[in-house]
């Protein structure tokens, strides 16, 4: 049992702030998936045992949004090193039915490690906010980089594509699909590398399986996610992921996307614009970079380029040298201003006047609630609810799609 409550403060915490949500709600359906997901964790994982809370941190300034909810720049008081904090209202994270990509995310991100992803160090909670801290990449992301109509030349994005392809290998061999690859999400650091982040709508497929379900951004999906929606298809695996990097190259050299769609296209209409519209290959290009982007944008995806190996023998990248480029020995080409943050500064005018429970007041908010209520939001008054739903939950030890 002393192991059971330890691993209650462990960096998985914040599960069980949501399964406090579920039991307030009366939400059974969602009680019951917060249950397996915890169980699961607690005796399944092998990470190591941490305590971190709130006021581990130092609160900086907010620097952008995501899926996951805010994200700002905080330092660990102890050791003085800078992360970044993403952070997300546990109520409205039902409210929004993000709950089931929370609970997945986190058990994806616990358990990468690599050059060219944003890894996770710590999770917690408090009585209003789930908070997940990662690594701090100040130099921007490359929809940032594109508004500010950075012109990225053709090494550059080279390089881009063989670190996300380098990262995507790794997350084959974990049997991760990322499933939003996009400018959004490539992140670099001081040194102008490539991080690809949020995990908020991966897969985990088991061996000889294929996805099913359907997400990710539309003008980034690959054409069998729409044969899948459509049932013209059984499913799709990582193949898709090598498109949307695709569609990201082009356009970060062109400065739009090969095909043109919204939000609100129907999924018919954009399997035909694949199959009528063809991708306009600049003259300037060079002819490698003409002959690398229709095999990642090859609409069949058999016969399109969808493992590392794959990318590797093509006469293009024969310059490339594979171990340089995984130890971060060669410089991109672009190199992000270190006099700026590299983000859009109405994010912290956001927290600071518009957000009406600004995460910089939080410690003193709390504490005047406590003194009101007189609630204890411990993890150990979580355990009495847990063990109450100990006989009737299921665990379940694989993702369902």
């Amino acid at each position: 049992m002393s192991n059971f409550i330890k691993k209650l403060k462990s960096t998985v915490s914040l599960f069980y702030l949501l399964f406090s949500i579920a039991i307030v709600l009366g939400n059974t359906k969602s009680l019951n998936l917060f249950c397996s997901q915890i169980w699961c964790l607690l005796f399944y994982s092998d990470a190591p045992v941490c305590v971190f809370n709130f006021d581990h941190f130092q609160i900086l300034r907010a620097i952008g949004k995501g899926s996951f909810g805010k994200v700002c720049i905080v330092q660990k008081k102890d050791t003085k090193k800078m992360y970044a904090m993403k952070y997300m209202n546990k109520l409205k994270c039902v409210e929004r039915n993000e709950v089931r990509n929370v609970f997945k995310e986190l058990q994806i991100m616990q358990n990468l490690e690599h050059p060219f992803l944003v890894n996770f160090w710590y999770s917690f909670q408090d009585e209003e906010d789930m908070f997940m801290v990662v690594d701090l990449l100040l130099g921007g992301d490359l929809r940032y980089h594109l508004q500010q109509n950075v012109h990225f030349t053709e090494s550059t994005v080279k390089h881009y594509v063989c670190e996300i392809a380098l990262a995507l290998h790794y997350l084959c061999n974990k049997r991760i699909i990322h499933r939003d690859i996009k400018p959004d999400n490539i992140l670099l650091d001081e040194h102008g590398h490539a991080h690809l982040t949020d995990f908020n709508i991966a897969a985990i497929v088991k061996e000889d399986l294929k996805a099913t379900s359907i997400a990710g951004t539309k003008p980034y999906m690959a054409p069998e996610l729409f044969q899948s929606f459509e049932g013209t298809r059984p499913g799709y695996s990582f193949a898709v992921d090598w498109w949307s990097l695709g569609i990201t190259a082009y356009e970060l050299l062109r400065g739009q996307r090969p095909y043109i769609m919204r939000a609100n296209t129907p999924a018919n209409e954009i399997l035909q614009t694949f199959h009528k519209a063809h991708p306009c290959y600049t003259a300037a290009w060079s002819t490698g970079i003409k002959s690398l982007l229709p095999k990642l944008l090859c609409v069949d995806a058999q016969k399109r380029i969808s493992s590392l190996s794959e990318l590797q023998d093509l006469e293009y990248l024969s310059d490339v040298n594979w171990d340089a480029v995984l130890n971060k020995q060669i410089p991109p080409g672009f190199l992000p201003d270190r006099r700026r943050l590299n983000c859009d500064p109405t994010f912290e005018l956001e927290e600071m006047i518009l957000e009406s429970k600004p995460l910089h007041k939080k410690k003193k908010r709390l504490a005047r609630k406590t003194r009101e209520s007189g609630s204890d939001g411990s993890p150990q008054k979580l355990l009495v609810h847990i063990s109450n739903y100990h006989k009737s939950m299921s665990v379940h030890s694989a993702v369902h799609l």
